[in-house]
């Protein structure tokens, strides 16, 4: 009788607890305890998408406008009924104009800030209940109608009472239960059709699911967020062309969450910013910097880089716009180990070494520790070989996403959990920059980006990384790596005027510190060869550095760091 009661209070504490965060195991008992919630809503969702299947299959390829216009509203009605979690789904796709059709892709973007907005009455009863005062009291004026209304919550353009604007954003009601159900019920049907589908991803989907689950859940929390925003903020404290919002702790909860105000242009399309008098091409340029910092230096970086988050400023110049992200709901962090080794990946990528490059996969665990990695050396060649070389003009992540879908199906590839955000979000910024120009090639700012980093980072991972580049196992200097490493760095104009004389610099510095022993000593090793002094590889290198940093060079540079500070 004791064990029933105890059994009895346990099913009851499932029934009535409200969890504030993801639990795959508590949220999937929660739901089951629920038929009459489950059921139904399976069902629903079912019928949903196999109507839209339908009509995708007999209209998809219609020449038709019309018919296309009514299939990208129908789309889009689907996806915002079925609530915030496919909404979240759908903001992905807006994001990708290299995989979904341009009339369609006019719609999606409306999921992105352009979603029907919930009762005032209920948003003004919210603030109440959350800050304790309506917000007649709390501020000098506050609007009867939102002025965007996302995902997750609605936002207000305020006027505080030291006359200053504040964006005020009110959660959805009832956030919590339907995100927390639809979670459940999205991870039970990719259970239950992955078998079914031709992927081979080599990881459940459920735990990209409960990936997905675990950042709604932090993004719903917006005493988080606002933390996010403060660490954030730090971490571009310095860089004047990132531009992040105060966050106003005095205005903000659990589900209320106010910044100052942004007065710019959303990153939606060319037209946009020309109208504006602002260079596309120079937002992304920041864009994808900004991003690259986050994920190699920081170590923490913005998941949902979606052209809804980012907005154009005033000022800047023709090579670096001023940029200003908005929402840190959906932040995630990337370990020392993996970012340190996604770097070697990119320089064995650069250098063509694609066993080194097996072995960085199988580190990051999208390989086991059992495979035969001689086995993708050529695969991996056809993959990702001459990426920077004659085909950088026709690469991108949608061209080498579709190839390793191939090898993934053909070999034991596996998507690590952890990555499903990074991947998330390195795709979200190359397709808000292909909207931008879609002739853009992520490998053309990448690759000179991590060159600079290895040329100037004198950090103890970042030193071993350059000298695994510039030494051979036998401590000979590798001189096509090292100009390999040059021409990426330096192959245009633009690039020479503003990082040659940083990489100068830095290399006097490092070969003067404490920190260059060990290169001073390699060089030192890589002249003798078989007991004697080889001269030949020290001059090819002296006659390469001489070249690159030519007088010349250093005075253009300095001339073009004078006219146009970055």
């Amino acid at each position: 009788m004791k064990k029933l009661r105890i059994l009895f209070q346990y099913f009851l504490t499932l029934m009535t607890t409200s969890y504030s965060q993801y639990s795959a195991k508590g949220d999937l008992i929660w739901l089951m305890l629920r038929p009459w919630i489950f059921i139904p809503r399976v069902l629903y969702i079912l019928l949903t998408f196999i109507f839209l299947f339908l009509r995708i299959l007999f209209q998809g390829n219609s020449k038709n406008k019309n018919v296309q216009k009514n299939l990208s509203k129908y789309l889009f009605d689907v996806i915002t009924d079925l609530g915030p979690c496919f909404i979240k789904l759908g903001q992905a796709l807006s994001t990708r104009p290299d995989l979904v059709r341009q009339d369609w892709l006019t719609e999606l973007t409306n999921l992105q800030d352009n979603l029907p907005a919930f009762d005032h009455k209920i948003a003004v009863k919210i603030i109440e209940e959350e800050l304790g005062a309506p917000p007649t009291e709390l501020f000098d004026e506050f609007p009867e109608s939102p002025i965007a209304s996302a995902s997750l919550g609605q936002v207000y353009k305020t006027k505080t009472k030291n006359n200053t604007y504040v964006a005020v954003k009110v959660q959805r009601p009832n956030l919590y239960f339907l995100i927390r159900r639809d979670v459940v019920i999205l991870r039970f049907i990719g259970t239950f059709f992955s078998p079914f589908l031709p992927l081979n991803i080599g990881v459940g989907i459920g735990e990209i699911i409960d990936e997905f689950g675990k950042a709604l859940f932090d993004e719903i929390d917006y005493e988080k967020e606002g933390e996010n925003a403060l660490k954030f903020a730090n971490l571009f404290k310095n860089n004047p062309n990132v531009f992040i919002p105060k966050f106003e702790k005095e205005f903000s909860s659990k589900r209320i969450i106010t910044t100052s105000w942004i007065d710019g242009v959303k990153l939606r399309d060319r037209a946009l910013l020309e109208e504006n008098n602002l260079v596309p091409s120079s937002f992304i340029k920041t864009c994808v910097i900004s991003g690259l910092q986050q994920l190699f230096e920081y170590g923490y970086f913005h998941a949902d880089p979606h052209p809804g988050n980012m907005f154009a400023l005033k000022g800047g110049n023709a090579d670096y716009g001023n940029l200003a992200y908005v929402d840190f709901g959906m932040m995630d962090t990337i370990t020392n180990s993996d970012r340190l080794t996604l770097i070697k990946a990119i320089v064995h990528i650069i250098n063509d070494e694609y066993y080194l490059l097996a072995k960085d996969f199988q580190k990051l665990g999208f390989l086991t520790k059992e495979q035969d990695l001689q086995k993708l050396v050529v695969p991996l060649k056809e993959v990702l070989g001459g990426s920077f070389g004659a085909e950088v003009g026709t690469f991108n992540l949608k061209n080498v996403t579709d190839k390793f879908s191939k090898l993934m199906y053909s070999y034991p590839f596996r998507v690590p959990s952890r990555f499903a955000l990074i991947i998330r979000a390195v795709v979200s910024q190359e397709g808000l920059a292909l909207r931008l120009d879609p002739e853009f090639k992520i490998l053309k700012i990448a690759y000179p980006y991590i060159a600079k980093k290895l040329l100037t980072d004198n950090s103890e991972e970042i030193l071993e990384i350059l000298l695994e580049v510039v030494f051979d196992k036998k401590g000979q200097i590798q001189i096509e790596k090292v100009e390999s490493l040059l021409n990426i760095l330096f192959k245009d104009s633009q690039n020479i005027n503003s990082d040659l004389i940083p990489v100068a610099n830095a290399g006097l510095k490092l070969i003067a510190s404490n920190k260059g022993s060990e290169v001073r000593k390699n060089l030192l090793l890589s002249l003798i060869k078989d007991d004697k002094l080889e001269l030949t590889d020290a001059k090819k290198l002296l006659s390469l550095i001489r070249d690159t940093f030519s007088p010349l060079n250093i005075a253009k540079s300095a001339f073009q760091n004078i006219i146009s500070p970055i």
